[in-house]
């Protein structure tokens, strides 16, 4: 669907309080938009959005999923993170969010993964790709816009691990700039535009591992001179797997990573007829080339380290089922 037709038919349906889903990808060349009058149980495309869902099934798994990983090799990953640091160095990003696939081979199918998983937002969309997203984007909700930017990942291997995440200098400032960053956004939408809590941790259990990260809730009055879809893809792509500034920082990806994202840290939301709910689509696996990829990355600025945020890449490809 392209973007003039996008726009005609969300705000259509909008207007009629008629409920329905959309995705938007990275780039702003891929939209999708289903009624959910038309998605039915037996849909190729199944959706749950906190717990807003089609599916109507149950997860059988009790055992966890074997992942083979084969991705990008650090040498490979380390020349787009000197290159990012370059153009960090010359002033022309303070914080971009740099994200590569890793191929895998797993013992589960897209249905099995959408069925399994555990997640706030997860969204199956036929055989192409499944993801099981924890981000938040933006949620309209009685006149109000909040988003929930989440920057900041660790993995907790001991007990003060949560601690070393909130004393971090390196993610503190990469937090707050994602802040600053949101709040600008929200600030070309909305009034009263304020930070209603800050950095506050959330967990994400898989198996025996737990990874801890960091959020922070914003919330502004939604003008009104605007129609709805203006409003949803002026904001993007999000600030959070993007970076900033954002216009140079999106330019400077399209280099690093050397192919598009497709819809990987695009969008994805529904309206049940009076709000919508939106999500950043993270934790992507996706079928293309005669392979299964799973998308990670994280935020790169002057202060990272390569084998650091290399290994970080690594530890977020994983199935949150058992």
């Amino acid at each position: 669907m392209e973007a003039d037709r996008f726009i005609s038919e969300f705000n259509r349906l909008y207007g009629n309080s008629e409920p329905f889903l959309f995705i938007v990808d990275f780039e702003l060349s891929r939209f999708v938009l289903h009624p959910l009058s038309e998605l039915g149980s037996s849909s190729d495309i199944l959706y749950d959005f906190r717990g807003l869902t089609n599916y109507q099934g149950t997860n059988t798994r009790r055992s966890l999923p074997e992942i083979t990983k084969r991705p990008i090799t650090f040498d490979s990953y380390r020349k787009s993170f000197d290159m990012v640091q370059k153009r960090q160095t010359d002033g022309d990003s303070y914080l971009l969010n740099l994200t590569f696939p890793t191929e895998i081979d797993v013992d589960l199918c897209f249905d099995e993964i959408f069925a399994g998983s555990r997640a706030e937002y997860k969204l199956k969309y036929g055989d192409e790709f499944v993801f099981f997203s924890p981000e938040s984007f933006v949620r309209i909700s009685g006149g109000y816009i909040t988003t929930s930017p989440m920057k900041g990942t660790r993995l907790m291997t001991t007990a003060d691990c949560e601690r070393l995440l909130m004393d971090d200098e390196k993610e503190l400032a990469e937090h707050i700039t994602v802040v600053d960053l949101l709040r600008n956004d929200l600030n070309s939408v909305a009034d009263d535009v304020r930070v209603t809590s800050f950095r506050y941790p959330s967990y994400i259990r898989h198996g025996e591992k737990t990874i801890v990260q960091t959020s922070t809730d914003i919330r502004g009055r939604l003008r009104q001179d605007k129609d709805m879809a203006s409003v949803i893809l002026g904001l993007l792509p999000a600030g959070s797997v993007s970076g900033a500034p954002k216009r140079m920082t999106l330019d400077i990806i399209r280099q690093a990573e050397g192919a598009p994202r497709g819809f990987y840290t695009g969008i994805a939301g529904v309206y049940d007829g009076e709000n919508i709910d939106t999500c950043v689509i993270i934790r992507y696996i996706e079928k293309k080339e005669g392979g299964t990829f799973f998308r990670s990355g994280g935020g790169i600025t002057v202060y990272s380290r390569a084998q650091d945020e290399y290994a970080e890449l690594l530890e977020k490809v994983y199935v949150p089922i058992i």
